[in-house]
């Protein structure tokens, strides 16, 4: 490293979402911290205390930036800065093929403002190899500078749960890497020096990559087994969920859940494992399979509503169906990939009316990335329906009463095990 590893670090945040957000908040305990995105209303709601992923209160970040933090969608205002840390989306494309777009246009960002000496640290989930082989030369090819000569790079992978208040940005163990021993250790040393739970510093960039990757990988292939065996066992009458009470009194059982899989990971970082399988010429048949069960689940859902709808002589082309809950996890407003959609989509098919109902999420962003209109709660409350599909677990739906919204012949769908066993026709 050069002498600039001396200087306190200024750090410069690329990506101020549901990730980058808890990041600057992090560094902003010790360090001046700007924190840019490009997306202007973003900024401004940060500027006025306001965090719609709801991870932060008003007053904790106007605190902040009373301080260290100073959110910008100025691209100069980064020139400040000597750490720059990227924290951008890393989604996959119509065919789960990854879109590195995103990564791409911030190395790009990254390029225009940095100076020699300086170091960037990738957060961004990705395959590995991407940081050194895509992202480095997009910054070389802006800057003009030299990679390990002029600047430096890490891969620290992003470890944000949102909405889980007990697992956070401040409590979580961070992996650190970088391009040279030297750098390794700075970088550490900065995430360490504002960690309560240390660091991790792995053996190089890639392997720092592909811990990400397999973090994720494993709890898609394990969500899957339970999928799948919930299947097995619901052709046989057996509660799913019980048969996991009972085997995890074994001290090396571990309780996956059957349940849907979406958001921003689970359900998309193992496309970038499989991806670079196929570039290397490797076989990956478990983790495809994983995803393939996982991804078609939607379909067996109301694949079984459907069948038992027609069993209890209900008319699916007339009926009435309530959906509760829209976002990609419980108490959280994330909507990106939510697979409550897909089953939207496919009960579209069958059924003459459908409710959604979450006031978790914002309905106008639910309309501008899937073109539903949500039913308001106070509206859905007066109706009843001939199925009720509970695929959220917010906790605000323990408020409901169910046995309200549904007619005297009715099926009740608990995807999430939330409701009691009186109540619910079907579980996963």
């Amino acid at each position: 490293m050069r002498a600039r590893v001396k200087v306190k670090p200024v750090i410069g945040i690329v990506g101020m979402g549901y990730a980058g957000l808890p990041v600057a908040c992090l560094f902003s305990k010790k360090y001046t911290v700007i924190g840019y995105d490009m997306n202007r209303t973003r900024i401004n709601q940060l500027r006025e205390g306001v965090d719609k992923g709801g991870d932060f209160d008003k007053k904790y970040l106007l605190r902040l930036q009373r301080h260290r933090l100073h959110p910008t969608s100025n691209r100069e205002d980064l020139m400040q800065c000597n750490f720059y840390v990227v924290v951008v989306p890393t989604p996959v494309d119509e065919n789960n093929q990854p879109d590195l777009t995103y990564v791409i246009s911030a190395s790009q960002t990254v390029g225009q403002v940095i100076s020699k000496g300086d170091v960037v640290v990738y957060e961004s989930t990705v395959y590995p190899g991407v940081t050194e082989d895509v992202c480095v030369p997009e910054i070389e090819k802006v800057s003009g500078l030299k990679f390990n000569r002029d600047f430096f790079v890490g891969f620290s992978p992003e470890r944000i749960d949102p909405s889980n208040k007990q697992h956070t940005i401040f409590n979580t163990v961070k992996i650190t890497s970088g391009s040279d021993d030297r750098t390794a250790h700075y970088i550490d040393s900065v995430y360490g020096s504002v960690l309560s739970a240390g660091t991790c510093l792995a053996a190089s960039i890639k392997a720092a990559e592909a811990a990400k990757i397999l973090e994720n990988t494993q709890r898609d292939v394990n969500i899957a087994l339970m999928n799948e065996c919930s299947k097995i066992f619901s052709a046989m009458g057996i509660d799913t969920n019980k048969v996991i009470d009972a085997a995890a009194t074994k001290w090396n059982f571990n309780a996956y859940r059957p349940g849907l899989v979406g958001g921003h990971c689970i359900g998309v970082d193992p496309y970038y494992l499989i991806t670079k399988a196929q570039m290397l010429g490797v076989d990956s048949e478990l983790i495809s399979a994983a995803r393939h069960v996982n991804d078609t689940l939607p379909e067996h859902i109301v694949n079984r509503l459907v069948q038992t709808m027609a069993d209890e002589n209900i008319p699916i082309k007339d009926a009435s169906v309530l959906i509760l809950g829209f976002t990609f996890k419980e108490n959280c407003p994330d909507i990106r990939n939510t697979r409550v959609y897909d089953i939207y989509q496919r009960l579209s098919l069958h059924a003459g009316k459908i409710d959604v109902v979450d006031p978790i999420a914002d309905p106008t962003q639910v309309y501008k990335e899937y073109g539903l209109k949500m039913t308001p709660m106070t509206t859905a409350l007066k109706r009843t329906y001939d199925a009720v599909l509970l695929c959220v677990r917010h906790d605000v739906f323990s408020d409901f009463d169910i046995r309200s919204l549904i007619r005297e012949r009715s099926v009740v769908y608990d995807i999430k095990s939330f409701l009691s066993d009186d109540l619910a026709t079907l579980r996963m």
